[in-house]
């Protein structure tokens, strides 16, 4: 259970957002948001920080990099 309002940790985000808003981490979604994310001119991404501030922003590019790697992981084929 989360004692802040925002993830604070790769597992907090994760249930955040598979558990709490029922997202599947797909490949197609975590590259897409990660295009967005690591837009800074994005207006998405401009709202984002103004009102989460860049340390928020840092952390849930590195989460959905994360995310990203967990998902190649599961999805390559063995040596």
């Amino acid at each position: 259970m989360m004692t802040s309002p925002f993830p604070q940790n790769f597992n907090e985000w994760k249930y955040c957002i598979t558990v709490e808003c029922g997202i599947t981490l797909s490949a197609s979604f975590i590259a897409q948001r990660l295009l967005v994310w690591r837009d800074e001119s994005h207006e998405e991404t401009r709202r984002f920080r103004q009102r989460f501030g860049d340390n928020h922003w840092h952390s849930v590019i590195g989460w959905f990099t994360q995310a990203e790697g967990e998902f190649a992981e599961k999805t390559s084929d063995p040596i």
